[in-house]
């Protein structure tokens, strides 16, 4: 497993708010994770449970260089495109399938469709979906967790669905397929 503390101690100083807010949701994400992984594994579905928790760590790494200043960010790219700027930094770090957990977390995944349709800036428009288990297990566990209210309990499958709704019928198809995947929390 790669050491995923001295990448996010790069981009933000320890003990800072942004540190605590990113490192708080991080370890939610990636313990729930792990947990389906598990679980995946007692049906007979292996996965790298070990890369499945480093990319959870790494997840949101590019939350500093957007405009979020409920979550300690105070950065000029807006929100939505945390997990291209976090992708971003994955590759040059030599770290290519942990930038495509990045790229691939939000929502439920992205569509090119999406993108334009609701005109996200997001350049040049392209599927952002989530494909291997492990992308999909932690665009999933992602779902359950606030990065603005990390001290609280995990929230409901009902409460992810009327959050995703907003965002149309595909994202919220592509969270139902992720709970028919791996069951609820």
């Amino acid at each position: 497993m790669i050491d995923y503390e001295p990448i996010i101690e790069k981009f933000y100083a320890p003990g800072s708010d942004a540190y605590r807010v990113l490192y708080s949701h991080s370890r939610q994400v990636a313990d729930l994770a792990r947990t389906l992984c598990k679980r995946m594994a007692d049906k007979g579905v292996a996965m790298d449970e070990e890369f499945v928790y480093s990319a959870a760590m790494l997840h949101d790494i590019g939350i500093f260089k957007t405009n979020a200043p409920g979550i300690y960010c105070y950065g000029t790219q807006p929100y939505v495109c945390h997990g291209i700027i976090g992708a971003e930094l994955m590759r040059e770090l030599g770290l290519p399938r942990h930038a495509l957990v990045c790229e691939r977390h939000t929502g439920s995944g992205i569509s090119a469709r999406e993108i334009i349709e609701q005109h996200l800036p997001i350049e040049p428009p392209r599927d952002l979906l989530p494909i291997s288990l492990e992308e999909k297990v932690v665009c999933y566990a992602d779902k359950f967790f606030s990065k603005s209210h990390t001290t609280e309990p995990p929230k409901s499958l009902e409460r992810v669905r009327k959050s995703l709704q907003k965002f149309g019928g595909e994202t919220l198809a592509r969270f139902d397929a992720l709970v028919a995947l791996f069951g609820e929390p």
